[in-house]
């Protein structure tokens, strides 16, 4: 998922309150008063990347966990509830973070932190419920990934980037490892990390933030923690200094195709200015059909039937910008490759004009002022920004530092980060069967 843009509290968006409880719970309240409605989020500050070697795809195993029930409510209940009630319920898990979402009506909000708050202390595991569990995940790891060739290469292009750092194992963990997960696995990383000083709760809709604040009090303000929480030390990358390739062949695959991923700065550890100016470069490359990599490689020069660029901006730490593409069937993945690279170091010699720059602010600010209408994308923001490194107030004067942001630094951050020494290509091709001997 990518949280890179914050809502505009200048342009009339909601007062957002941030506060803590005593036991470490961090409290984040963004009224929307139009339906009496409320999107309610508990985010805990683990991800795939904080897991022990060796244990890839505990965090994502957890969460599947986490509706098993506890003694006090047993597995199912909590979801058959909501479910009677018309509500809805998720969970998600990043390299960052993991969290459990629930929409209901404003008047059942007290009754969700109360199955929420049961389960942060009570979850009761037993290998009778840990172990078909676990055959649900390799099965969806199987059908996201294993069956799925493009998503197969992009797993070995984040493996291949990522020289030192854990942001190279994938989410749902590498399936040799996750075969070997078990109860006593969850219960330890459950225990380590799961502790309302390590969790955000994030509550937007129809309410007041003394209400949510007071309601927080009876339900989480109970909790006592039960591990310390400190930094999050992980290995960081070395300078990286050679272009690296990966090709993925598979005889599913019915048209090629590349993707690059560059390692770049993330929000919470870039220098002022460089997200803002990878975000907004990262607009003008390859965001739509006014996109640089668009307009030169799909409408002048036909030479792609897709193409695009992105960037991932919410990270503890550094990141990827991405560029992809797929070509007409008259091209090959090296001239499409070679055409591509020509564009990205036109803007890295020569800039962006004025009127490109300034439409790609105007789209970023937009879409942020637009999104205020979603409660749920409001509270993605705020707990994805919480969760890796960044602040409130991060969030609330992004469109001002987007505003910003120069044809200078653009260049700049197009010649500084789209090196391809600091990248991986992957190539997704067909793989032909190999002829058999013939037999006297």
């Amino acid at each position: 998922m990518v949280l890179s843009v914050a809502p505009n509290h200048a342009a009339s968006g909601p007062e957002i309150s941030h506060s803590k409880l005593a036991n470490g719970m961090e409290v984040v309240v963004i009224p929307d008063r139009r339906t009496p409605v409320v999107t309610h989020m508990v985010w805990y500050r683990v991800g795939s990347a904080d897991e022990p070697p060796g244990k890839s795809g505990i965090a994502h195993f957890l969460e599947h966990l986490m509706f098993k029930g506890t003694e006090k409510n047993p597995a199912g209940r909590f979801s058959k509830v909501l479910a009677t009630l018309g509500g809805q319920e998720n969970a998600f898990t990043s390299s960052d973070y993991t969290g459990y979402f629930q929409r209901v009506t404003r008047d059942r909000l007290k009754m969700v932190m109360e199955f929420e708050a049961d389960r942060m202390t009570g979850l009761k595991l037993t290998d009778d419920a840990v172990l078909p569990e676990r055959n649900v995940v390799l099965e969806e790891q199987n059908s996201r990934v294993a069956n799925n060739p493009s998503a197969k290469l992009g797993e070995e292009v984040q493996a291949a980037l990522f020289l030192n750092h854990p942001y190279g194992r994938p989410v749902i963990g590498w399936r040799h490892e996750i075969e070997k997960l078990d109860r006593k696995d969850a219960i330890d990383f459950y225990n380590r990390w799961y502790t309302p000083n390590n969790a955000i709760l994030v509550v937007a809709g129809d309410v007041t933030a003394d209400e949510v604040k007071a309601l927080a009090e009876e339900t989480y303000g109970k909790i006592a923690p039960r591990a310390e929480i400190g930094p999050r030390m992980r290995p960081q990358e070395p300078e990286q200094r050679s272009v690296r390739t990966v090709t993925f062949a598979d005889p599913r695959v019915t048209q090629p195709s590349l993707q690059r991923s560059y390692l770049v700065p993330s929000a919470a550890n870039a220098k002022a200015g460089e997200s803002e100016a990878l975000e907004v470069l990262s607009q003008i490359l390859g965001s739509g059909n006014n996109s640089r990599l668009y307009s030169k490689r799909v409408i002048e020069k036909p030479m792609a039937t897709s193409i695009g660029a992105w960037y991932q901006g919410s990270a503890l730490d550094s990141t990827r910008f991405g560029v992809y593409g797929t070509p007409r069937s008259d091209v090959t993945l090296k001239d499409l490759e070679e055409a591509m690279d020509s564009v990205i170091a036109e803007v890295a010699e020569n800039g962006v004009n004025n009127d490109e720059l300034e439409r790609a602010k105007i789209k970023l600010v937009a879409d942020v002022v637009y999104a205020q209408d979603s409660q749920a994308t409001m509270a993605r923001w705020y707990g994805g920004a919480l969760t890796t490194g960044l602040t409130v107030d991060h969030l609330k004067t992004w469109p001002d530092r987007v505003q910003k942001v120069t044809p200078e630094q653009v260049r700049d951050a197009a010649k500084t980060w789209l090196d391809k020494r600091r990248s991986v290509t992957g190539y997704l091709v067909k793989e032909h069967a190999k002829p058999q001997e013939r037999r006297s």
